[in-house]
């Protein structure tokens, strides 16, 4: 297994893959102090922006998906909460102020380095620009979603179940 951590953030000592009999898998673990290192996913925290039953999504301007529309989201910082990061992203790439978020769905995948909270919540203020990260930025009705152009399938996901609680209604 090809690993970027090679040495022992406690002690410097040698990081090796080896068996934990009390976890029965192999994990990087210190040769020195004996010490674990977790690699576990990052949390990403999203926001389905709604106004006039229309989502505001972004075209990305970077990679992974450049040029590709999503939703505002972007990792979770150490000391905020999920729900904190996404109003966060919102204002930094979207430049809106968004209301009550409401929890949609969580979206995490095999083999994927990421877990994606993604929440609905209106638009109460600020115009819609793009931030650093953002091509351009536009409103969509469900009938007219740039299906073939989205960035994740988390993107994906989260808009068809958009839509399946707009029906619900």
């Amino acid at each position: 297994m090809v690993t970027e951590h090679t040495f022992c953030p406690d002690c410097g000592g040698r990081l090796t893959q080896q068996w934990v009999e009390a976890e029965g898998r192999e994990r990087l673990v210190c040769q020195s102090c004996g010490f674990i290192l977790y690699r576990n996913p990052k949390v990403v925290a999203g926001v389905i922006p709604v106004h006039d039953g229309r989502v505001l999504l972004l075209r990305r301007k970077i990679e992974p998906a450049r040029g590709k529309w999503t939703f505002p989201a972007g990792y979770v910082e150490l000391g905020e909460s999920v729900e904190e990061a996404a109003v966060r992203e919102t204002r930094e790439e979207v430049a809106l102020e968004i209301g009550e978020l409401s929890l949609l769905n969580v979206y995490s995948y095999r083999g994927s380095p990421v877990v994606t909270v993604v929440y609905l919540s209106y638009i109460i203020g600020g115009e819609p620009q793009a931030g650093e990260e953002a091509e351009e930025v536009a409103f969509f009705p469900a009938g007219a979603l740039p299906w073939e152009d989205l960035a994740f399938r988390s993107t994906r996901e989260a808009l068809q179940d958009w839509i399946r609680e707009l029906k619900l209604r």
